[in-house]
């Protein structure tokens, strides 16, 4: 791929000028020479400015300047020529039949994105009902990111945080007591013959009507928080259950989009294990946390809260996250007294303080650990924290102690995840604090045609361009109930292009194809964007989908089939005779041999793609590109012949661009969660 030919390019362009100029090495100049792709292939393969960074430094004119450089430069090993451009570019051209042949084999030099353990924390659905499609959005990006630090070569753990001890919990645990009146036995048989993570799903819409029907119940609700958060007691027993049997149902729900974790860890293990008091104990020594004595947050510890100059999120507003909704108002309006309550003035630790702890256990500063347990035993098997010795399981893997940690949490969360950093740097760990990243995300909202399609009625909302939901109105789409719905869309679809197919079998493919819709879906806008999300677009089979780039896959596979058939060889047949063929038809200059040689070295860009993904944290631009490398393969297929061409030596340099193109869409759809059907 192309990385190390970037490395390569750097190297001797730095060295060339360093030596030419009398510019030392380490200058800022030459610190990320740029390596662009050429607009087309008769130019070259990769172009260089650098001469218009040098232009003012030296006084010459960039023409000038790149035509010494290149008279410098000599030969480049892997390079048939270097030219400078008119305007000032140093352009080079690549020895193509060397570097394809290279990449068919493919011997692959990935330079890891940073060093040290990476930790992506994503998903963090309250254990209180089912998943919902605004969680898919934060799952399908975090899930992907890890796969993208993997693919460079990083060592990565990835973590779901479960809020067992919040207020979503405790509002189900009413739900079942008071309005239900059902006891914790009576749970587990609904658990045991319902779907459980549904019925907890209405449950949950009941009890904020019944809130709200008389706010002295929100006792009730502060109540059942203290006792879970004290545990020892029936209503925390109740808590424990209803959450352990809602985080398997999550699981399974995730399963299905090709997502797994490696560590769950509980809130309550954080409370138990004293993790906080641990961590406060830091704080009130740095002076980072002090004691309110007087005025509104009389009584509570607080951290000052710094100006933010970017303008994001006010407290207020990271405060009105609905999942982080707080029982106690003693934290409410910080944004007029510049204080963040972190201990409220009756003992209690509010969310941040939990999640600061939380924080310092990641970097490995906290100075304690939890105890592990096998959570479930699958491939690779998922591990959960624990607080009870007796629980934990022998010879558990090496959790936390990373160098950098990304909570993928939406936008509402911005504040919070500032006041993290903030809390790292107060204590002296500011190299921790810069590597503390908040990978935050927009809403996603139905569009009308959808949620018309599942049931919503939209008169009320016929003025605005998307349909919002909300899960704690009971107006949520379930991820279920999403996916179902698309993957019965598409096995009518499967089944009309593949009458002969069993049922089974369509079924299995419309799984894939409903999978790879919603991950498509999900990463292909900016982050920063709001999803209006449409089952048809998302599982169009044209345009800029999930499906037609699983389309554009299969379309290859079936070359292979048929040149299998023809002409009796396979892709590594292709591949083991493409060198020894004449590479003529790829180094010639003309339009066939461009065409050829462009499909292979826009294939080859998935690594550039991937670690620009990753430093820009913007995984669309993995999206774009899949999609516009299936539209060149598209356009080859439709332009020149492989199975019907008859001259042997084109025929299989043709293949063997396809069985490259094939690879690395295959990988680019793997880095996003989605997997290639045998048939479309």
């Amino acid at each position: 791929m192309i990385l190390p030919i970037h490395r390569l390019v750097r190297a001797r362009m730095t060295e060339t000028v360093a030596r030419l100029y009398d510019i030392p090495a380490a200058d800022p100049a030459l610190a990320d020479i740029p390596v662009e792709l050429a607009p087309n292939r008769t130019m070259g393969d990769f172009a260089v400015p650098l001469a218009f960074t040098l232009a003012r430094r030296l006084r010459k004119a960039p023409r000038a300047i790149a035509q010494e450089i290149v008279a410098a430069l000599g030969s480049v090993e892997g390079f048939s020529r270097i030219e400078a451009t008119p305007n000032g570019y140093v352009n080079f051209f690549v020895d193509r039949a060397t570097l394809a042949t290279r990449w068919l084999r493919d011997e692959r030099d990935i330079a890891a994105a940073g060093s040290g353990k990476a930790i992506v924390e994503h998903t963090a659905i309250n254990p209180n009902k089912a998943a919902h499609i605004g969680h898919l959005r934060n799952a399908a990006l975090g899930d992907a990111l890890g796969r993208l630090l993997r693919f460079l070569g990083r060592d990565v753990e990835i973590q779901n945080y479960i809020d067992d001890t919040g207020v979503q919990v405790a509002d189900v645990a009413v739900g079942f007591r008071e309005i239900e009146r059902k006891t914790l036995a009576e749970v587990r048989e609904i658990a045991a013959t319902a779907r459980f993570d549904y019925y907890c799903w209405d449950l949950y819409a009941q009890v904020t009507e019944w809130y709200a029907g008389d706010k002295d119940r929100l006792k009730i609700r502060s109540t059942a928080l203290h006792d879970i958060e004290h545990g020892g007691n029936d209503t925390a027993e109740l808590a424990h259950f209803i959450a352990d049997h809602i985080v398997r149902c999550h699981v399974q729900t995730m399963a299905r989009m090709n997502i797994g974790y490696d560590l769950l860890t509980w809130e309550g293990d954080i409370l138990r294990l004293q993790f906080w008091a641990h961590a406060f104990e830091y704080l009130k020594k740095t002076g980072s946390v002090y004691l309110q004595p007087e005025g509104k947050l009389k009584g509570c510890w607080v951290m000052k809260i710094e100006d933010d100059p970017t303008g994001e999120a006010s407290p207020d507003a990271a405060a009105a996250d609905a999942d982080k909704a707080d029982a106690n108002t003693d934290d409410k309006k910080e944004d007029e007294q510049k204080e963040k309550v972190i201990v409220r003035s009756d003992g209690t630790v509010t969310y941040v303080g939990k999640d600061m702890a939380y924080q310092l256990w990641k970097f490995g500063l906290l100075g304690k650990d939890f105890h592990y347990r096998l959570f479930e035993d699958g491939h690779p098997p998922l591990w959960s924290t624990t607080s009870l010795v007796d629980a934990a399981s022998p010879n558990p893997p090496f959790f936390g102690r990373a160098s950098w940690v990304c909570n993928v949490i939406d936008t509402r969360q911005s504040y919070l995840q500032k006041l993290l950093k903030q809390a790292l740097a107060a204590l002296g760990y500011h190299e921790q604090a810069a590597s503390s990243i908040h990978y935050s995300y927009e809403m996603v909202a139905l569009s009308h045609q959808t949620a018309r399609e599942l049931g919503y009625d939209t008169s009320e909302v016929s003025d605005r361009p998307f349909v919002e939901v909300s899960g704690r109105k009971g107006l949520g789409v379930k991820a279920d109930d999403l996916l179902d719905r698309l993957r019965d869309k598409a096995a009518v679809e499967v089944a009309k292009r593949n009458a002969e197919l069993p049922e089974a079998d369509a079924r299995q493919i419309a799984e894939a194809i409903a999978t790879a819709a919603v991950r498509y879906f999900m990463v292909k806008f900016s982050r920063g964007k709001i999803i209006i999300f449409d089952i048809d677009e998302a599982l169009s089979f044209e345009g800029e989908s999930g499906p037609y780039l699983q389309y554009a896959a299969v379309r290859a596979n079936n070359i292979f089939h048929k040149l299998k058939d023809r002409h009796g060889i396979d892709e590594a047949g292709v591949i083991a005779a493409v060198g020894g063929a004449p590479s003529t038809v790829l180094d010639a200059s003309d339009e066939e041999a461009n065409d050829l040689w462009n499909l292979m070295l826009e294939s080859a860009r998935l690594d550039d793609v991937v670690d620009q993904s990753v430093r820009t944290l913007e995984l669309s631009v993995l999206a774009k590109y899949a999609f516009s490398l299936a539209q060149t393969f598209n356009g080859f297929y439709h332009k020149y012949s492989i199975l019907n061409e008859e001259r042997e030596d084109a025929r299989l340099w043709r293949a063997a661009a396809v069985a490259y193109y094939r690879r690395q869409l295959t990988r680019a759809l793997e880095l996003m969660g989605c997997s290639v059907p045998a048939k479309m």
